[in-house]
């Protein structure tokens, strides 16, 4: 912190997140928030907690502690008269970093022990002790703090693996320019494409006008709301498309760093209609547009949807799960269950259901039915259609395209 003003290439303000633990680090990640554009890390180990657990929304680096740092460390261990430098062992850093720096010293590295992945206090600390035990070791270079700790305390010759001061500055100043790249690329143009498929659709003379005209206006409406919560503009191109324009930070923020489409469930839960969305990026309004209707091409033609957004690039934009996949044998999720089930009742081949057909089906009331189908909806397994409006007063009843082609062949 003391060095951070005079390393950072920029102006900026460094904000601390102490922990008493490398697993606090995720934690420390979400409660700083979207307040912070950039995260420096004391060393790959918190780093690598928090990325695995999926926190790291915004550029993230760590203080290096090989090259100079190992060195350092080995000049030490060689002042220790119990300790052969050519026979220790190594948590944490990579064999080929410990390679590096045994060949800058003209070392043999072939007695050096490695561990490369981080754990438990008393894994890590259990790994160093039992090489000293067995004689295949002279002592330990750590760069966890508890477990030089554990292993001092049990007499075990210890060096901690500092990070130097030049590691330090050259961290810092990495952030710096992360954080700085970050800020300019929260501010960059955003353009949203929606269209409506019921709208494009030609009017049936059944139909009545004013239905879509109010529809419309609804619509609208909606969008606006939604666009004034994160400083967005909104125009109606024609009878079935708008444009959005924001930036990528409100952008991000609106669709769980571009997870989930933006509009699309308010839509769906107010106005029961099914959209389609593609958000472009560029540095002038032209280049947005223009990537916005690539991605709005690529949702058309039916590909993944997590693809909705394309970089100022032109490259898709397909953010990392935030949970790590099912390990297999975990069984299939509720919603693919729920459309196996109603699959095999379907008749004639016809997947349009409402909740009061789809609740005979599954021997439930219609209410837990419409509840299960909003979910078969947000699994990508269903769609909403347009509400199925009827002289007749009351509820119009909502129907639901099931989409049992992702059941695979049956």
């Amino acid at each position: 912190m003391l060095m951070g003003h005079a390393a950072a290439p920029v102006p900026c303000r460094l904000v601390a997140a102490a922990y008493r633990d490398e697993q606090e680090a995720a934690d420390k990640v979400v409660r700083l928030g979207p307040g912070v554009d950039a995260c420096l890390f004391a060393s790959p180990v918190p780093y690598e907690l928090a990325r695995r657990s999926g926190v790291l929304t915004i550029p993230a680096t760590y203080v290096q502690l090989g090259g100079p740092a190992l060195t350092a460390a080995l000049a030490r261990a060689a002042l220790d008269e119990r300790i052969d430098p050519r026979r220790v062992s190594i948590d944490v850093l990579t064999r080929a970093e410990v390679e590096e720096a045994y060949a800058d010293l003209g070392l043999p590295a072939t007695g050096v022990q490695t561990r490369e992945e981080s754990g438990a206090t008393g894994t890590v600390a259990g790994y160093h002790e039992r090489l000293i035990r067995q004689g295949a070791t002279t002592g330990a270079l750590t760069c966890l703090p508890a477990v030089a700790d554990r292993l001092t305390a049990a007499g075990v010759p210890t060096v901690r693996i500092r990070p130097t001061s030049a590691a330090v500055r050259t961290a810092l100043h990495t952030a710096a320019l992360l954080g700085a790249h970050h800020r300019l690329e929260e501010s960059q143009l955003t353009v949203v494409l929606i269209e409506v498929p019921t709208l494009r659709e030609p009017v049936r003379r059944a139909a009545p006008r004013y239905w879509r005209d109010e529809l419309r206006l609804s619509l609208h409406r909606l969008l606006v709301q939604e666009a004034n919560r994160m400083n967005a503009a909104v125009w109606a191109i024609d009878d079935h498309s708008y444009l959005v324009t924001a930036t990528r930070g409100s952008m991000a923020a609106a669709t769980d760093g571009f997870r989930v489409l933006p509009f699309a469930a308010r839509i769906r839960d107010d106005l029961g209609l099914a959209v389609e969305v593609g958000v472009g990026m560029g540095r002038t309004t032209h280049d947005a547009e223009t990537h916005a209707r690539a991605a709005l091409a690529r949702t058309q033609a039916g590909k993944q949807p997590q693809g909705f957004a394309v970089d100022r690039e032109g490259r898709t934009l397909v953010p990392a799960p935030r949970m790590p996949p099912q390990a297999p044998g975990q069984g299939r999720p509720k919603g693919v269950e729920v459309l196996a089930r109603l699959a095999a009742k379907l008749e004639g081949g016809d997947t349009i259901v409402d909740a009061e057909s789809a609740g005979r089906m599954l021997g439930v009331t219609p209410r837990t039915a419409r509840r299960l189908l909003r979910t078969l909806v947000d699994e990508g397994l269903a769609w909403p259609l347009p509400p199925n409006r009827t002289p007749q007063p009351g509820r119009p009843r909502q129907l639901y395209r099931l989409i049992v082609e992702k059941l695979g062949p049956r």
